[in-house]
């Protein structure tokens, strides 16, 4: 640094709020060793992925050309996910032109998974995490965490205490929902720890605060611990659903409400612990304790003032949002998850269709009625990342198409018979490894789709009650945290730009494989206790 030439100081908030998925490498501020690394492993991935499909094409495998061809696409637009090689969206954009090339499918029924409803949850879930950074309502909502007696002392208890409000929360409004209004209040808090550091002296001037390990910590667990409390209840995530009822078609034994939640909690708890532990250790904050961090949120807090009236009406839009999120939970719990009146409720507050309500509550809700100002503007939508929600969607089709085209099925059952399963144990094993491996490229509610019918038919043919295999799937469809494109909780998270491609990698598979073995050895336990299965 230079009296003529001053390092510039970091605007956290501007950092923090101009955020997007992918950033090239004269974006970001890489060390001599980090640049080397990314550039070397951004040009692999340009000859790797072509490379890797042209070979799968031309192997000689005995299953049908359609779905050798989509394998082969699908390699190596996964190779181009990993690898950063382009922009991630643009992989899967180029995967899903390259599809309709070589003849897969039509091309309207390849786009048409486009339209899910999961999609306008995220456009709608994004419009209102904008509002609240921009107007500060998130900002708010950290300090009254931060403010939490302990939680607030140190990181891992921030992290931890983040986790666990994320956890409740998810068991009864849906995985995606819980992370889209929990993001904000996450990047409320990344920035006001990024100040601390940056206030103390404990980095840079010309910091990035998207490349705190503290930031990817607690991005990763609000995802993360979503799933793990979404399995607490049946209407926690839509795998459970589709799994009790499969499960209760193929035995005809129907798992309660009451007896779900006796089932999961150890199992959830467990989960949760471990994954505290996974997420801290491999994401090892900058700093263990926040240092006069009471004295900074209640300075903060009491120069924020009273609610701005764009706050109160960001608070409507989103109070109106949850609360329609959280109703059909609400009637599950009052008149049962079969009733008509649950049915009725929960497909007309559909969750994509209630977050582009509250969102556009935004621009119905006046800050100055004489200027004819609202809330937000349109500018601040289209400032929004649109590259998440291209990805998501190119995740959905590769997922519909996994499906439609028999290739998920294919793979189970040649796997299933070419190890000779014949036991309940290794059936199990081998229902949820598939299960984790099919919903780290599809959605985790298609992998409980493709892969709890597979698993039933292949323990029945080796004369094993396919109770407890087919459980052990339900729950293994909620993981698979790999790649933004696992789960929409991880494109989410992965939108904030705080999460790099390879550490949402490294720690997906480690707590992949860290869930898939205490579902393995504690899911049959619980099920043994209960007298559930017999």
């Amino acid at each position: 640094m230079t009296a003529d030439n001053p390092v510039k100081r970091t605007d956290v908030d501007k950092a923090l709020l101009g955020s997007a998925t992918y950033r090239s490498l004269g974006e970001q501020r890489l060390t001599p060793a980090e640049e080397r690394f990314e550039k070397g492993r951004r040009t692999v991935g340009l000859f790797l992925a072509p490379l890797v499909t042209i070979v799968f094409l031309v192997l000689p495998i005995d299953i049908p050309p359609q779905q050798q061809t989509l394998a082969a696409v699908l390699l190596g637009v996964i190779v181009l996910w990993v690898t950063e090689a382009v922009p991630i969206p643009i992989g899967g954009l180029l995967g899903v032109a390259v599809v309709v090339f070589l003849g897969v499918a039509p091309a309207d029924d390849v786009l048409g998974p486009f339209g899910s409803s999961t999609i306008f949850t995220f456009i709608g879930a994004f419009i209102l995490a904008q509002a609240m950074l921009k107007h500060g309502l998130a900002r708010r909502f950290a300090f009254r965490i931060l403010a939490l007696p302990r939680a607030g002392q140190s990181t891992t208890g921030v992290i931890i205490a983040f986790g666990a409000i994320t956890c409740l929360l998810s068991a009864f409004v849906s995985n995606t929902a819980t992370v889209a209004m929990l993001l904000p209040t996450a990047i409320g808090i990344l920035g006001v720890i990024a100040k601390l550091l940056q206030k103390q002296g404990k980095v840079a001037e010309d910091f990035d605060p998207l490349r705190l390990k503290v930031g990817a910590a607690l991005m990763l667990m609000l995802a993360y611990a979503a799933s793990v409390g979404g399995l607490l209840t049946p209407v926690g995530s839509p795998p459970n659903l589709i799994g009790r009822g499969l499960i209760e078609e193929a035995t005809g034994e129907r798992i309660s409400f009451g007896q779900w939640m006796v089932l999961a909690a150890p199992v959830c708890l467990l989960m949760f612990a471990v994954l505290a532990f996974v997420m801290i250790k491999l994401n090892k904050p900058e700093i263990k304790h926040i240092e006069g961090v009471a004295d900074y949120v209640a300075r903060e807090r009491e120069e924020m003032g009273s609610l701005s009236r764009a706050e109160k009406n960001t608070l409507i839009a989103f109070g109106v949002t949850v609360f329609l999120w959280v109703l059909p939970g609400i009637v599950a719990l009052v008149f049962g998850n079969d009733s008509d009146v649950y049915s009725t409720v929960s497909d007309r507050l559909d969750e994509g269709t209630v977050a582009v309500f509250g969102a556009a509550l935004l621009f119905l809700l006046p800050t100055d009625w004489e200027q004819r100002e609202f809330t937000l503007r349109w500018r601040d939508a289209a400032a929004i990342d649109w590259g998440t929600i291209v990805l998501f969607g190119t995740g959905i089709i590769f997922g519909s198409l996994l499906a439609d085209s028999g290739l998920a099925e294919t793979i189970g059952t040649n796997v299933a018979e070419s190890l000779g399963l014949s036991s309940v144990v290794a059936i199990t094993i081998f229902a949820v490894l598939l299960a984790i491996v099919v919903s780290e490229t599809t959605s985790n509610t298609a992998s409980a789709a493709v892969v709890v019918p597979i698993v039933i038919p292949v323990a029945i043919a080796a004369g094993v009650n396919p109770f407890v295999p087919a459980l052990a799937a339900t729950f293994a469809a909620s993981f698979g945290f790999m790649l933004p494109v696992s789960t929409p909780q991880n494109a989410i998270v992965y939108g904030s730009g705080a999460v790099p491609i390879t550490t949402m990698i490294r720690s997906g598979i480690t707590f992949d494989i860290a869930g898939a073995i205490l579902i393995i050895v504690f899911l049959p336990l619980m099920i043994a206790v209960l007298g559930l299965g017999v």
